[in-house]
């Protein structure tokens, strides 16, 4: 399903919409209501929306290259005036007193806000499902799951409610729902964007904001804007990537996980489509196999668990009403999970922190790194629901998140793009190319390069 129309935001990516607002052609408030029109057409199936603010006509004229550009914020983001519930029921959200530092640069960019999308308790799942609530469903086919963290963000501009969404990803969050809904995520080096209060508190920053997008140009639109905002000068500027480069890359690419998850057939066949592409390009395509530590998922797995340890020892500060018995059952079996393995944490964090020499290792002689950004296609809902006892649930997550973390530990940029090929479900497939730190403008190029080539699916052409 989706909310395609003949209305004030048409066919319009963030780009075009932003042009034709600078233009004169439409007025931020009339894409302001045009949005909010779209997303009550099709949430009541979608799901996808924590809160949409009643009357947009906040909506101006500002500055910015995706001024007056109607969007959402992912409910783990502070923006003032909003409550921020981390897509969790164990505390009652409090409006937020001020913007949090990325959504002061996501305003930075001139886009127009018009609510908050709905995201599993904490971030923590693949996919955003609940306990006791109604699914985000994917509008491709809206019995399969959206992906997750940013499911919300993801399911409403694959249904075409709004050009692009807030989304952040701290083990795939970007990438998991941009791969399930046909979207392009990129998620960008450590310190690319400004980190959040909770980011610089983790002893690994494994979080990067970012956006969603059904264009490459809007992410690349973004990118630009927000380092246009706040530049981190210890990182190779990356300027506004308008489309490929004409230099050819050596790539390495791999179908299996390093970890040692083998890739479902049509997830595999996507790749190997892509990699057939880009030879025919004139790139060059050479297997890899990273050598990560057999340890890493393991390791992983108990760094996750005491991520949700902490939200039980902190979470009055995200609501004095806070008891960690209310966390959902994922939540709560990650943080006895950790309580069982703590004595771990010194060894765990020291393995993690290596694993970027190991990694960087895998680049030698390539520019990029293309994989599956999932080790299997799109789920049905209720696969990964937190109702799924714990350790079959954990180890359905394991067996399907297999690719996306290691860029989350080591801080290297990392880009779901859809393939050309899809499901027999007709569900999109997203594969994944990776950088070194920094290398943002070489994996938009390529991203531009396959877009020209095998321009993506439309939902609305279905």
């Amino acid at each position: 399903m989706h909310a395609f129309r003949d209305d004030a935001l048409g066919d319009h990516d963030a780009v075009g919409l932003a042009e034709a607002i600078r233009r004169g052609e439409v007025s931020a408030a009339e894409a302001a209501r045009a949005a909010a029109e779209r997303v009550r057409a099709v949430d009541a199936r979608l799901n996808a929306v924590q809160l949409l603010i009643d009357a947009p006509e906040h909506a101006t004229r500002a500055d910015g290259p995706l001024a007056g550009v109607p969007t959402f914020v992912k409910d783990n983001t502070d923006y003032q005036g909003l409550p921020t519930g981390h897509g969790s029921t164990a505390f009652t959200p409090r409006a937020a007193r001020r913007h949090a530092p990325f959504a002061r640069q996501f305003l930075g960019t001139g886009v127009t806000v018009l609510g908050k999308t709905r995201m599993p308790e904490f971030g923590f799942s693949p996919t955003t499902e609940y306990e006791g609530a109604d699914p985000v469903r994917n509008p491709w086919n809206t019995g399969f799951s959206a992906g997750g963290s940013s499911g919300g963000s993801a399911a409403l501009v694959a249904a075409g409610a709004v050009p692009i969404a807030h989304a952040n990803d701290g083990g795939g969050s970007i990438r998991i729902p941009a791969a399930c809904c046909g979207l392009v995520g990129l998620k960008p080096t450590r310190g690319r964007v400004v980190a959040n209060a909770q980011s610089r508190q983790l002893p690994i920053d494994i979080v990067s904001d970012g956006i969603v997008s059904r264009t490459v140009r809007d992410s690349a639109a973004f990118l630009a804007a927000a380092e246009s905002y706040k530049r981190n000068p210890k990182l190779p500027p990356v300027g506004l990537v308008e489309g490929p480069s004409e230099r050819r890359l050596r790539i390495g690419f791999l179908l299996d996980s390093p970890n040692g998850v083998r890739s479902d057939a049509a997830t595999r066949a996507a790749v190997e489509q892509t990699a057939a592409t880009l030879e025919r390009l004139g790139h060059t395509l050479e297997p890899v196999a990273p050598d990560i530590d057999p340890s890493f998922t393991d390791d992983f797995l108990v760094f996750w668990g005491m991520l949700s340890f902490l939200l039980g020892v902190t979470g009055r500060t995200l609501g004095p009403d806070f008891d960690h018995r209310r966390m959902d059952a994922l939540s709560r079996g990650l943080r006895e999970d950790y309580l069982r393995n703590w004595r771990r944490t010194p060894g765990v964090l020291r393995r993690l922190k290596r694993t970027k020499v190991a990694y960087a290792a895998a680049f030698r002689g390539f520019d990029l790194l293309l994989s599956p950004v999932l080790a299997h296609t799109t789920p049905p809902l209720g696969h990964l629901s937190p109702t799924v006892p714990y350790a079959t649930l954990v180890e359905r997550i394991l067996a399907y998140v297999a690719f996306t973390p290691v860029d989350n530990v080591v801080g290297t940029p990392s880009m779901s793009v859809p393939a050309a090929s899809a499901t027999d479900d007709g569900l999109p497939i997203g594969v994944m190319f990776s950088g070194r730190p920094g290398s943002e403008r070489q994996l938009l190029e390529v991203a531009f390069e396959l877009e020209a080539e095998q321009p993506f699916r439309r939902i609305q052409d279905l």
